[in-house]
């Protein structure tokens, strides 16, 4: 499942390239089922994604466990709700994942994703490599 120098991309036009990673992300109730580019960020807890995904994955957004937790942007409140996350042949367990109010672009973080994989990123090259450990 490595994945080797994978090229960061733009996103959005006028954004900088920055290291997303297509991942498939799903509802383990219902297996609904999205597939996004998703921004790896070490200075991420948790996975995030925005709150509009809750409902293309069958989740009730409100009715997922409410939590507040600390952003770069101060304290918004979160809703948890079970996903799973695939990326090519490697799946997490079922983990949850915080779905919000005011976050346009999800983001794999450390604790339920990036904590599986060894990653590397070469911001001169512009890529980065994400292998499990032997």
């Amino acid at each position: 499942m490595p994945i080797r120098n994978y090229p960061f991309s733009v996103i959005r036009p006028g954004d900088s390239a920055r290291p997303y990673l297509p991942v498939t992300i799903v509802n383990p109730g219902v297996n609904k089922e999205v597939r996004v580019y998703s921004l790896i960020d070490t200075g991420a807890d948790e996975c995030a994604f925005p709150a509009s995904f809750a409902s293309l994955l069958g989740h009730n957004l409100q009715e997922g466990q409410l939590k507040r937790i600390s952003t770069g942007n101060g304290i918004t409140i979160a809703y948890g709700h079970t996903t799973r996350i695939i990326v090519e042949s490697f799946s997490t367990q079922d983990v949850l994942v915080d779905f919000m109010p005011n976050l346009n672009i999800p983001l794999l973080g450390v604790k339920s994703f990036l904590s599986n994989f060894i990653l590397t990123v070469d911001y001169p090259n512009k890529a980065f490599s994400l292998m499990l450990p032997n």
